[in-house]
């Protein structure tokens, strides 16, 4: 083995310079972060068209003559001076690296300015050697990075196409921009711009400059705090009918640094869970502002990483500030049911008897002519027949029936109703159609219901168990022994989903209850979705089970439904907190504007 020895400060700055410097991209990123440290308002990056040359100016504060030769020594830095420093970061950066990094594999050209000052300092940097000398230049600073990777050919063969290098780049600086949009960001390659920010101040501005107008329509805005914790986070998240293809699109910053948070990105996960088709995610841009003390960005070189004091709570925190932008569905009160609306449906009466709810009969899957009424609906029937039974405490949303029949596939509706939306009629007995803030809007009546659905047992798994309903006459089901093992093992878990179920024999069950709400679904469809639930993962059987139940119940595809169904399909559906998509991703709504609807047929609006 050899002796050891000291390496050279260059070849130290290149080691370091590995883990801070990846790629040009890393070098906009430091440049840039310095430049907003400097309290710049206006920052301007040139790349070449190779992305090996790489120039960055600011109109920040600038260097003083007598710091700039030190600014690109090891672990020089004007933002923190102590150990205590490190738990009260309010910068960009602080470990004093990216400076040093930068010369060892580029050669550096840096001329800066202060007010204090009448003329500047050039600062010419090659292989970690820096020689000053005065010049003239505005006030704030030029960083002029050329031959990236120079003296270290084997990181050059690792980067990608120029293309590709520059959409690096341009990501980086679209992070800056909108963690920062006070500060106007220009990127400047091959005679174009392709990110050019106004420093107006506003999120959402910067974001159309980004973007484009058309996202505006699209978002929900984030606003969420604290006081007790001292927690705050903005920013915007888009309705899940408005979906990207990666994740590029989602932004997380904390204290206004942009980080990769695997902690955030899981809590976005889980928001927009049950709203998102697979493979499909959201468009996301969100600031966390937290006491510097509760949040550690000493992780790693490149201060993507961060810890937190309390993870727990800020997870927490951030997965309810994404669902209560989502839930912000404005409605206008609904008028209480009239008598008269539910007497067409005729005379429906219902025994209870403690949680439970018992039927004369159980209803197979052909069983179309009998309906489960909401609790409202009960109501107004027995007020209807002064009737004295006791109210049923859940409600059901099923509409399980043979409607009035029309003969065109689009029905017409005379009536006006509601007061704040126009039923039109029922498309192909799948899609429902009505006018709404002078705009024209189509829903899927399965899936509309099956939100419903969805969360009402929802609601009820917050207090207790799923309605259920005992079968007087339930078949014996043969099974094979393993599986009727593994009914027997989940049988308190099943129960709690509103099933009862009892072991024969080794191979037989029997059900004694089923959950209310797919009384009318055959009992070997339901053994087949509760076996096909079990046999997953049962750390997510809650979920499942919900999910399941819910597409089973909800009003199927190819119903018809009459014009009071519809419109009471649509209110229910129009209560939910997430009314974009089904528990399985598929968008609920389309909505077609005035103005889009005009222009079609050539008309002004």
């Amino acid at each position: 083995m050899k002796r050891i020895q000291q390496l050279s400060r260059q070849l130290i700055n290149q080691i370091a310079a590995g883990e801070v410097i990846e790629r040009p991209a890393s070098v906009v990123k430091e440049l840039v972060e310095n430049s907003i440290d400097a309290g710049a308002c206006a920052v301007e990056i040139e790349i070449s068209k190779d992305c090996l040359s790489i120039r960055v100016s600011d109109n920040g504060t600038g260097i003083h003559p007598d710091d700039i030769e030190l600014a690109f020594s090891k672990h020089a830095t004007s933002k923190i001076s102590n150990a205590n420093d490190l738990f009260d970061i309010h910068t960009m950066g602080f470990r004093g690296e990216a400076l040093a990094s930068i010369i060892s594999i580029a050669k550096v050209i840096c001329t800066t300015r202060t007010k204090d000052f009448e003329t500047g300092t050039r600062v010419e940097c090659e292989e970690s050697n820096v020689k000053s000398s005065p010049c003239g230049c505005a006030i704030g600073t030029t960083m002029e990075v050329k031959d990236l990777f120079y003296n270290t050919p084997v990181r050059q063969k690792f980067l990608k196409s120029e293309k590709i290098e520059i959409s690096y780049i341009a990501e980086i600086l679209q992070s800056i921009a909108i963690a920062n949009p006070e500060v106007s960001i220009t990127l400047i390659y091959d005679g174009k711009t392709p990110v050019k920010t106004s420093g107006s101040g506003d999120l959402l501005c910067v974001l159309t400059e980004i973007y484009s107008n058309s996202i505006v329509d699209e978002l929900k805005k984030i606003n969420k705090s604290d006081e007790l914790a001292h927690l705050q986070v903005n920013g915007y998240c888009s309705t899940p009918d408005f979906t990207r293809s990666t994740k590029k699109s989602i932004y997380t910053f904390v204290n206004n640094r942009v980080v990769k948070c695997p902690l955030i990105l899981k809590a976005i996960d889980n928001a927009y869970k049950n709203m998102l088709p697979a493979g499909k995610y959201p468009f996301v841009c969100l600031n966390l502002q937290l006491p510097a003390d509760d949040v550690d960005v000493n992780v790693h070189p490149t201060k993507k990483e961060v810890r937190y004091k309390n993870p727990n709570q800020i997870f927490n925190f951030i997965y309810s500030a994404i669902l209560g932008a989502l839930s912000n569905f404005a409605q206008s009160p609904q008028p209480q049911q009239k008598e008269s609306s539910v007497l067409p449906f005729g005379n429906y009466s219902t025994i209870k008897s403690g949680s439970e709810t018992y039927s004369p009969h159980v209803m197979d899957s052909e069983d179309k002519d009998t309906v489960y009424l909401s609790e409202q609906d009960i109501k107004s029937i027995q007020t209807t027949n002064n009737a004295a039974q006791t109210e049923p405490q859940h409600t059901q949303a099923s509409f399980e029936l043979k409607a009035d029949s029309y003969n065109a596939d689009i029905k017409p509706s005379s009536a006006v109703v509601e007061e704040n939306f126009n039923i039109i009629g029922q498309y192909r007995n799948t899609y429902i159609l009505f006018e709404e803030d002078s705009e024209l809007k189509i829903v899927d009546q399965h899936i509309a219901d099956e939100r419903y659905i969805f969360e009402k047992l929802q609601e009820n798994l917050k207090t207790e168990n799923i309605p259920s309903q005992l079968l007087l006459i339930s078949d014996v089901l043969n099974l094979e022994a393993a599986d009727v093992e593994l009914i027997m093992e989940n049988a308190a878990k099943l129960e709690k989903f509103g099933y009862k179920i009892e072991k024969i024999s080794d191979t037989e069950i029997i059900f004694k209850k089923i959950p209310q709400v797919i009384a009318h679904v055959k009992v070997t469809d339901i053994l087949t979705d509760v076996l096909e639930n079990l046999h997953g993962d049962l750390n997510n059987l809650e979920e499942k089970m919900l999910v399941t139940m819910s597409c089973k119940a909800a009003v199927k595809a190819g119903t018809e439904l009459n014009l009071w169904q519809m419109e009471e399909l649509i209110k229910k559906w129009k209560t939910t907190k997430l009314p974009y998509t089904c528990p399985h991703g598929r968008p609920i709504l389309h909505t077609f504007s005035e103005k889009e609807i005009a222009a079609f047929f050539h008309r002004n609006v």
